[in-house]
This record gives structure tokens, sequence and C-alpha cells, in this order.
């Protein structure tokens, strides 16, 4: 009897102990989110593809865990201002990041000051989608394969041939470096303010070649109006499945998709990481969901927590590579 008694006693100390921590993150009253509104921040404006997947993402979690999940688009220094709101929120959940490859990886290579850590200030969630960069160029160009085009340059000479992208150490132009680092040419690098002006420019002929995100540009490559040499991901692309990769073309492993991820806080208790990470990777995963990813233009990339934390690390060492090998000065 003594020890039953005992036993009851600790059962009934260790809940009066536990209910302060789970009332501090806010769902003592029932499983996380409970009744409170999450925000899930995206660092670029409504309307574009992360702006797509982060309502993507949210929907997924509402519809899953039966609480409100809403986008918040804070945009700003190349999505370092959306980022710096979620590492410096409570780590308690109520605060996701919708991320990109700039935001984890290459922007503190790019930027003078970070205003937060791209490893330590973040607990990874999980993997949600990846688009091609496509290196399209106008029919007048005298390549019509990948191999023509690195040949062709290396004739003309280093920096005689020049290519049109949105943004310095944007994902077209990073990607274009690291084709030219392996392929042992050099082009001149004209930016852009956005893919629309490019690709503008690119039809009229004022600019002969593009590395980009391939999803604008698709239309003029299938209408003849535009020429495309290769495709940046790793697979062929689903939309454009008669574009071969730039991998299978001479350069094995080449793998240059931008992708999004969803991160927390760091210190957010492991069992919401856990909860979040597998709801999405279970979404994303539905016939439903990849259908409304790949209408934004994306493609579906599924992967947990763990999956993330790998993809970030050889990222890492690869971005920091080509950004080094370009002497491209952070800004």
């Amino acid at each position: 009897m003594t020890k039953m008694i005992r036993r009851r006693a600790l059962v009934a100390a260790a809940g009066a102990l536990a209910v302060p921590m789970l009332a501090r993150h806010g769902w003592a009253q029932g499983a996380y989110p409970g009744s409170k509104t999450v925000r899930v921040v995206v660092p670029f404006a409504a309307g574009g593809t992360t702006d797509l997947l982060g309502r993507i993402v949210a929907q997924i979690l509402t519809e899953s865990l039966g609480g409100t999940f809403v986008v918040d688009n804070k945009t700003g220094a190349g999505g370092n201002v959306g980022a710096e709101l979620v590492a410096k929120s409570p780590p308690d959940g109520m605060t996701l990041l919708l991320g990109t490859t700039g935001t984890a990886v290459t922007n503190q290579y790019l930027y003078k000051t970070m205003p937060y850590d791209s490893v330590k200030s973040f607990a990874p969630v999980a993997l949600v989608g990846e688009v091609a960069n496509v290196l399209a160029v106008h029919p007048s160009f005298p390549a019509k394969t990948l191999k023509e085009f690195a040949d062709y340059c290396k004739a003309q000479g280093p920096n005689k041939v020049s290519y049109g992208s949105p943004a310095v150490g944007g994902t077209g132009h990073l990607a274009m470096e690291y084709l030219s680092s392996l392929a042992g040419i050099r082009l001149e690098h004209v930016v852009y303010r956005g893919s629309s002006l490019v690709m503008k420019d690119l039809l009229a002929g004022h600019i002969l070649d593009t590395m980009d995100n391939l999803p604008p540009y698709l239309q003029h490559i299938q209408s003849g109006a535009l020429r495309a040499l290769g495709v940046s991901s790793a697979k062929r692309w689903f939309a454009a499945p008669e574009v071969p990769t730039i991998a299978e073309q001479g350069y094995a492993g080449f793998d240059a998709a931008p992708w999004w991820y969803v991160a927390v806080p760091a210190g957010t208790p492991p069992e919401i990481v856990a909860k979040l990470s597998e709801e999405i990777v279970k979404g994303i995963k539905s016939e439903a969901m990849i259908k409304k990813i790949r209408d934004a233009g994306a493609s579906e990339l599924p992967g947990d927590a763990a999956a993330l934390t790998k993809h970030m690390v050889s990222e890492n060492v690869k971005w920091k590579k080509v950004i080094d090998a370009a002497k491209l000065e952070p800004q």
C-alpha cells in the first residue's frame, strides 16, 4: 500500500511539473498547436513561388493538426528580414520559416553582416520543394547543345560571352558560376532587376543566353522562341522531360536546383519539431499537394528534419566553394 501511494504521489508530482512547462509553450490545454494561430513566415512577397509554397505548408498543417496556420510575408535583404524575425521569435512552435537556399546557405557568404546564424539560430524541420534553373539561349546563339555552348565560350575567350540573370548572388547567377567553373569558361554577368526583364531582352535578342528559374521560360522554350540547353536539377524536369540535365551532358553530379524548407527557432521542443516534420512530409507526398506544388512551378522534395540537416551540410560545402571560386565579395 505504501509503495502504491508513493508511486501515485510521484506521478502526480511529475504531472504538476509538466503543466507549467507545457503552459510556457502555449499548449497546456491540448495537443500542439492548441487554439493559437501559428505564423508561417515567408520572406518574400505574396504571389511568388515561395509564397505559394508557404500557403501549401500552412494548408497541410492546418488540415493535419487542427490548428490555424497563416502565412505572414516579411520581405527584404534576400530573405534575411523574414528569417531574422523567426530566429528571434520565442521557441514555442508558434512561428515557422518557409525558407530558401539563400536563407539557409548562400546569404551568409553574400552579405557582410547577417542578423542570424544560418545553422545555430534554427531547428530544421523539413524539406518542401525545389525548382530547376535552365540554361536558355536565343535561337541565333551558335550552339544547340551544352557541349557546343562550352566550346563556343572557350573559343571566344574570357568574358567575351555575356549572359543575363535577375540578381548578383541569385540562384541563376550561382548556377552559371558553378557550371563555368566545371567547364573551364568565364562569362560576363549582366544583372537585371527581375526575370521578366531578362526574358524580354532574351526574346528580343539583346542578350543571347541566361541561367534562370525555368517556369517563366517554359512556354517560350516549348514554342521554339528560345532554346533550352540543359536544366540544373539532378533529374529531368517533370514539365520539360525533353530537356537534358546538365549532369547528363558531361558534368556528373551537377545539381543547382534552388530549394525550400521549413525551420523553427532553435530551442523549439523536439516533440513539436518532430510533429511538424512528420505532417509536412506526409502532406507533401499526397497526390493533392504534389499537384498544387507542381501547379506553382516547383517540384515536391519531401524530407524530414534529418534529411534537411544533411542537405544543408552538403549545400554549404558546394556553394561556399562556388562563391569562393567566383570571387564574389559580400555586399
